[in-house]
């Protein structure tokens, strides 16, 4: 009949059992594992408990209790008078005893995963009186492990790294099993390690599970990745043994032992004149078979006569080379360049530098495409200037445009007339001359910047643009003025020679030595005897009264004109009126009403004619 795995084990652990212990079937208690018993009135009879020695296998699956061993006591003398009775873990419900024989069986299955080991208490009883005959003890039932678990990897399945050419040997990852069984018995729990898959790259150490490289020069490029299989047994390995896996995938970590290569020796682009500065000229890549910052590419222009006009940069993104324009290109004075470039490694990996620079060296020619341009006016900027008294068609000045191209078509020109809307100025279309259309004036626009188009007689659709500053000249052409409107006011206490209003005047001309006006009273007004004139030499003048008793019952507004001059030349002058109003003043002088009476009484009428004829008003009134 064949034995199952486990069957073979109790059969075999059983028979190493009865031969350990078929000498020591029956061994006494100590007595310090005893609780003292005394019987009243009585000193303690010393006894003592006799037993075999408790294991049990796990596991056992017979369809009879397992006999676990036997509890005796020298007090029982064979003739039935002593039973025995048992308490603690598992009494009853695992562990049964035979109350004559003191036999102890196992009931259920056990497992010394779950438990590896079971305290009861055991008692021997006066069958006729139930008293104790000897102190109650306490005992183990220890539960005998077999290999009844395989090896778990609890951490698995594993994933690590290891930088690529690396030497043999370099550890890689160690991998861990455990083993549930008793590693205190046996070799049920000693484990040991090999490797299943993986071969001949890597290898592992047996007791530790270290895993370690076995291939030297292993190249990332070449492969990256390996799945190894990881077998642990226990038993030591030997037959019979059980056994569990896991997986480890090892990647190969980049490292740089890969220098850049451009995959051609030469290249050549083509770009119109007219390309902007700044722009893109092309986009070129030197290949790494590394990854990662070891294929970070580091891009120059070494030689060729394209130095200062173009440059290059490496994308961060891609590590493409990218060449730009730094310099405006013209075809009619260069029709190509040649660049010498070089890519290199930021950090190339010492360990392999003998195989060679870590850098590549290729060949760019820019072939430069002629453009139809616009044409090209002389100077960015016209300024130009006229005086406002200038006649219409009075030449300004001229601008001039010509053709960058070869063919060298000619020009015309014209003024953009969202520059000039009011149409001031003109341009002879072929010799671009430009001359006043309208009268101008300065205090209306000093300054007006008008746009100049160039057309290409051949091609209209190229166009040039030209920009003219007009700076129109000042003339005197305006009298100067009151520099406000003033409210003058007088008061009728005042004092002869007081000073009742300054002023000033504005002039919307602007002489280059700046402003000087010059004040006085007209010619009809210089003897009068209210008011007179200082001229204060400063720009400004001052009001002084020349008498006192002013009333507004006599005349409450006064009428001043006053002369102006400008120092232009012609100079020009204006009368201005400066209006003045009689006012009733406090003590300090400040207007508290300006308005004049609107009926002053006759004298001599008496109080009692003014209540008669008010009587008549309300009588005339009460009748209606």
């Amino acid at each position: 009949m064949k034995l199952g795995r486990v069957e073979l084990c109790h059969f075999l652990q059983l028979i190493a059992l009865f031969l350990c212990f078929s000498g020591t079937s029956q061994a006494e208690l100590p007595r310090s594992r005893s609780q003292p018993y005394f019987q009243s009135g009585r000193s303690r009879t010393k006894r003592s408990w006799v037993w075999n020695q408790f294991f049990v296998l796990e596991e056992y699956m017979g369809s009879d209790p397992l006999y676990v061993g036997k509890l005796h006591s020298d007090v029982d003398k064979g003739d039935g008078s002593i039973k025995y009775i048992l308490s603690g873990e598992g009494a009853s419900s695992i562990f049964i005893i035979d109350e004559n024989t003191g036999d102890i069986h196992a009931t259920k299955r056990l497992d010394r995963e779950e438990q590896a080991y079971y305290t009861l208490r055991a008692q021997a009883l006066d069958r006729l009186t139930n008293k104790p005959v000897e102190p109650e003890s306490e005992f183990v039932i220890k539960i005998q492990d077999i290999n009844d678990n395989e090896p778990k990897f609890l951490d698995g399945p594993y994933t690590a790294g290891v930088p690529e050419m690396s030497p043999v040997g370099t550890s890689v990852v160690q991998v861990t099993a455990t083993d549930a069984d008793d590693p205190t018995y046996g070799n049920s729990a000693r484990v040991v390690y090999s490797i299943l898959q993986g071969q001949p790259y890597f290898s592992v150490e047996p007791k530790t599970g270290i895993i370690k490289t076995a291939l030297p020069n292993m190249d990332r490029e070449a492969k990256d990745q390996y799945l190894l299989v990881i077998q642990a047994k226990d038993m030591v390995g030997q037959n019979g043994g059980l056994s569990g896996t896991t997986s480890v995938t090892v990647t190969l970590t980049d490292v740089n032992d890969n220098p850049p290569r451009f995959p051609r020796r030469s290249y050549q682009y083509n770009v119109p004149e007219s390309l902007p500065v700044t722009s893109v000229v092309a986009r070129i890549k030197a290949a790494d078979a590394d990854i990662g910052v070891n294929a970070e590419m580091e891009y120059k222009i070494v030689d060729g006569d394209g130095l200062g006009i173009f440059m290059i940069d490496a994308d961060k993104d891609t590590q493409e080379g990218i060449i730009t324009i730094q310099k405006e290109l013209d075809f009619e004075a260069k029709t190509s360049y040649t660049l010498r470039i070089e890519a290199a490694n930021r950090d190339a990996d010492p360990r392999f530098l003998s195989l060679g620079p870590f850098s590549d060296t290729t060949t760019v020619k820019i072939i430069v495409e002629d453009v139809d341009e616009p044409p090209v006016f002389s100077s960015p900027l016209y300024p130009m200037e006229v005086s406002e008294a200038t006649q219409v068609g009075h030449i300004i000045g001229t601008v001039a445009a010509h053709d960058p191209d070869s063919s060298n078509s000619p020009v015309r020109y014209s003024i953009d007339r969202n520059t000039d809307l009011e149409r001031y100025f003109n341009i002879d279309a072929n010799s671009g001359v430009i001359t006043t259309a309208k009268s101008l004036d300065r205090e209306t626009n000093a300054i007006h910047n008008i746009t100049v188009l160039a057309m290409e007689s051949q091609n209209p659709s190229q166009v040039g643009r030209g920009y003219v500053a007009i700076t129109i000249l000042d003339i005197n052409d305006n009298a100067p003025e009151f520099a406000m409107d003033y409210e003058t006011t007088v008061c009728e206490n005042a004092q002869p020679g007081q000073v009742i209003q300054k002023i000033s005047a504005v002039d919307k001309d602007e002489p280059s030595n700046g402003h000087q006006f010059y004040f006085s009273l007209t010619t009809d007004t210089t003897n009068n005897h209210n008011f007179s004139l200082k001229d204060n030499k400063d720009n400004t003048a001052s009001i002084f009264t020349r008498r006192n008793g002013f009333r507004r019952q006599e005349q409450s507004v006064y009428y001043l004109p006053i002369f102006i001059v400008d120092s232009g030349s012609p100079s020009l002058s204006s009368t201005n009126t400066l209006t003045i109003r009689v006012c009733d003043c406090d003590a300090d002088g400040i207007a508290q009403t300006c308005n004049a009476e609107a009926y002053i009484l006759p004298a001599g009428l008496s109080t009692g004619a003014l209540i008669a004829i008010l009587a008549c008003v309300l009588t005339l009134l009460g009748r209606y």
